[in-house]
């Protein structure tokens, strides 16, 4: 089987609402789909949702990567060669993130096609469903709490909020979440929001709420910071902006700088990459959360499908797609009382 023609679409999709992290406002995205054909009959589908501070380049660039650089590479390739593949292209693409993972995933998508097994099952198919979280952003309390009603009305019983702005705020909001809805689990994000005290503060002040995961509270300029607010928290620290290679994922379990690492594909190139990252964490018996940014449904799928394959991966925060408006992917997995499942159709569920 060899590669016969590459082609794109581009999708710049609105978000329903708006949301604020504690370095920006985001509104939209743009997500680009490849889509592989060969000379046999399997068709391979690939998703890349660039965001200039997580996967390091910006749409343009993606664009041009897929016209000046992926197409004429993969043209005449052997996709199940995909090893040799995406270590070639790493070395052309350099720190390209999402335009990588794009290919990446449709080499998956299509090889897994190509055995007609769904793309969970041809990874090691541990498992065929998996919780998910829902996130809420920097919202006044008044919001924060209606936002949370409506999640724990559809089915969710895990909220992850974000933070980092205000550790009074932060608290106060914590605090009333937690008991307005006891039975939630809860989960925060800091986006490298706070100082170590202001982690320490955080964690002290909110101890009966009984957070699950203490999400990159400090900088990824001053790592050592993270690990310290590790070592003096009881809250599981999970690395996340920090985490974008393989060696960055050695240098954590290393040092002993977090409890926890939060894998998203288009962050770190995709499966092939994510299932070394795995093996460095579960060698270091650190606890794994595939995650994600604002990607349409194809990208979560996959995303999804890499949770499911392996046993030391415990937690999704598989949301990006929720609030994407005019998603022509959102179907292609099913969401239900705040658990994912695949469809159990081959690849990652899409056919064109």
């Amino acid at each position: 089987m060899r590669i016969t023609k590459v082609s794109y679409e581009r999708h710049d999709l609105k978000l329903a609402v708006p949301y604020t992290i504690a370095y920006e406002t985001i509104n939209r995205t743009s997500n680009f789909i490849l889509k592989i054909e060969t000379d046999g009959t399997w068709i391979g589908y690939g998703c890349a949702a660039p965001d200039k501070v997580v996967t390091g380049e910006t749409s343009n660039e993606v664009e041009l990567a897929i016209k000046n650089e992926i197409t004429h590479y993969l043209i005449g390739k052997d996709p199940f060669t995909y090893a040799l593949l995406l270590l070639e292209l790493k070395q052309i693409l350099g720190k390209r993130a999402s335009s990588l993972a794009m290919v990446d995933l449709a080499l998956f998508d299509l090889i897994s096609k190509k055995t007609e097994v769904p793309l969970y099952k041809f990874l090691g198919g541990y498992r065929n469903s998996i919780p998910t979280s829902i996130t809420v952003g920097i919202l006044s309390l008044e919001e924060t709490l209606k936002h949370a009603k409506e999640y724990v009305a559809q089915g969710f019983s895990i909220l992850k909020i974000k933070g980092g702005s205000s550790v009074a705020e932060d608290v106060e909001k914590m605090t009333k979440l937690h008991e307005t809805f006891p039975k939630v689990i809860w989960r925060f994000d800091g986006n490298q929001g706070y100082t170590v005290a202001e982690s320490l503060e955080f964690e002290a002040k909110t101890a009966a709420v009984g957070i699950e995961i203490f999400e990159q509270p400090t900088k990824i300029e001053s790592e050592e910071r993270l690990g310290e607010v590790t070592d003096k928290t009881t809250i599981p620290v999970m690395a996340d902006e920090s985490l974008k290679t393989l060696a960055d994922a050695f240098r954590l379990a290393q040092n002993e700088r977090v409890n926890m690492v939060n894998i998203k594909l288009q962050k770190v190139g995709g499966i092939m990459v994510g299932t070394h990252i795995n093996s460095v964490a579960k060698s270091a018996k650190l606890e794994v959360m595939v995650g994600c940014i604002d990607e349409c449904g194809l990208g979560i799928a996959a995303g999804l499908h890499f949770a499911l394959s392996r046993p030391n991966i415990l937690y999704a925060d598989l949301d990006g797609h929720l609030e994407l408006l005019d998603d022509p992917y959102k179907d292609i997995f099913i969401l239900k009382q705040g658990i994912l499942y695949p469809t159990e159709k081959y690849g990652l569920g899409y056919d064109g």
